[in-house]
């Protein structure tokens, strides 16, 4: 949580003294017990002045520091109007103390120099990273095979490589009073809503926190009803994606040391949507798009369903099915809510534990575990064979849905479903359907109706929806995220972009 002692950040905000001796003693009492913090005396040979070399180890790239810092200064050359001859693409002047830190710990070096009332701020910035790999979360079959990384900027670049044009525009806000965050708002400016722009950098701007490490937290700020189980943000490891998404007039926010980028506004239909779909032929994507939306309904259904026929529909049962019914289970204890909830919370657990252990064992744990488990349920008389199909088709079906915060989500929708069905039977799942529904319909983001283009109906949306139509039949963005345009501005704008 953020403090409140403004008597000890007061000393932040004092202006950079033009005595070399005064900024020295200034950095040893500010950044106290700070081992990692180098600082190096030297005499600049241009006009034979003391400076101070300071940058934090491990920040840095050391080989820009020695070449393009240490060295020009070291030598006699014409520096003209400045005071200093680098070889460094981006030099800043900072004048107080508390864009000196900002700097320091985003990875800079500082140089001061007696008789300057400010310091150089040198784009040194050379932290560890990893390289660029193929996204864990978001496979891909036809797209690309580049994930986002943990620096910003990098990130930016990889969007950029999509979308080459001046129309990309970038505001950059801070977030967090210790651990201070770039957070990037990404649009094309000609397409984007400027609603939705000024919505989202308004929130940004409210968070008052000590840091935010990732989009997850951040997207927690800014959604329009944190409350509700259904993700209001898309977050993505892709660049492909959200280049497409900024191109349909979404904007884009990228957290600096987050893999992951947020998407927004968004739609429910937009979490059923994937980028093969894109490459992939209409009648193929069409399918696949049925399939997912299927997928759901029996993810969050069908242990619901069963618990409802079995306890209190027997009666809609065929006969052959019902006596099968009954055979299987005459030897279990347990009424069909409970062997239902037994057998979901076992499976919650294998999940969790192949995701938490090292990939090779996390797989044996989940193939081995899963067999065992319920090959030993089922001969020990706790549950019925019937109820480890259900099981196994509600786990296959969550495994469709391409975005995972919707899959968690469908995960607890499933218990609430549940819980109904054991009361009320089918009135149960009836009541919990239209409460699902009309949940979606009142949700928004960044006010924007989330059930847009099914509810309210957008017949012009309906083309990538549900279904969609071939490319060359989409000739218009979703309004649910361009700004509303006449018929001609929109031919119009469609022809440039041709062009």
């Amino acid at each position: 949580m953020p403090d409140n002692d403004t008597e000890q950040n007061k000393p932040h905000s004092d202006c950079i003294s033009n005595d070399l001796q005064e900024n020295m003693e200034k950095v040893q009492q500010l950044f106290s017990d700070t081992p990692d913090m180098v600082i190096r005396h030297l005499t600049i040979k241009q006009s034979d002045k003391q400076a101070l070399l300071i940058y934090i180890d491990g920040l840095n790239d050391k080989a820009a520091i020695n070449d393009d810092v240490l060295r020009p200064l070291q030598q006699e050359m014409t520096v003209g109007i400045q005071e200093i001859a680098v070889t460094i693409g981006h030099l800043e002047h900072l004048y107080d103390w508390e864009h000196v830190e900002l700097a320091l710990f985003q990875g800079n070096s500082l140089l001061f120099i007696n008789g300057s009332e400010h310091a150089y701020s040198l784009d040194t910035k050379g932290w560890p990273q990893r390289n660029i790999e193929d996204p864990q979360l978001e496979s891909s079959l036809k797209g690309a095979h580049q994930g986002f990384l943990e620096t910003g900027d990098l990130n930016i670049a990889l969007i950029r490589r999509y979308i080459p044009h001046r129309g990309l525009k970038i505001k950059r806000l801070t977030v967090g009073q210790r651990g201070k965050t770039t957070v990037s708002i990404l649009y094309i400016e000609d397409i984007a809503n400027e609603k939705y722009i000024s919505k989202l950098e308004q929130r940004i701007q409210q968070i008052n926190v000590d840091a935010v490490i990732n989009t997850g937290e951040l997207c927690e700020f800014i959604e329009d009803n944190p409350f509700s189980l259904f993700p209001q943000l898309i977050t993505t490891e892709r660049p492909d994606t959200a280049a497409s998404q900024l191109l349909q007039g979404r904007c884009a926010v990228v957290v600096d040391r987050s893999p992951n980028v947020l998407i927004a506004p968004v739609t429910f239909m937009s979490f059923f949507q994937n980028i093969d779909d894109y490459s992939s032929r209409w009648t193929i994507a069409t399918f696949l798009r049925l399939l997912r939306m299927f997928a759901f309904f029996m993810a969050a259904f069908l242990p619901a369903f069963y618990i409802s026929v079995v306890s209190y529909h027997f009666e809609i049962i065929p006969l052959k099915l019902l006596l099968t019914l009954g055979e299987s289970r005459g030897q279990v204890p347990f009424p069909p809510f409970v062997e239902a909830i037994l057998m979901e919370i076992t499976l919650e657990l294998l999940r969790e534990a192949g995701i938490r252990l090292p990939a090779p064992v996390g797989q044996t744990v989940g193939i081995v575990g899963g067999i065992v488990i319920g090959q030993a349920v089922v001969q020990a008389g706790l549950i019925s064979n019937v109820m480890v199909i259900v099981v196994a088709f509600t786990a296959i079906s969550s495994f469709i849905l391409p975005n995972y915060d919707m899959v968690a989500a469908v995960r607890l929708i499933r218990f609430i479903l549940m819980i109904l069905a054991s009361m009320f039977g089918f009135v149960g799942l009836v009541i919990g359907f239209m409460t699902l529904i009309g949940h979606i319909l009142a949700l928004k983001s960044l006010g924007t109706a989330y059930g847009s283009p099914i509810g309210p109906v957008r017949l012009a949306d309906l083309k990538d929806t549900i279904i969609r139509v071939p490319l060359w039949l989409m000739d218009k963005r979703p309004l649910s995220s361009a700004p509303k345009q006449s018929k001609r501005q929109r031919q119009s704008r469609i022809q440039e972009d041709t062009e």
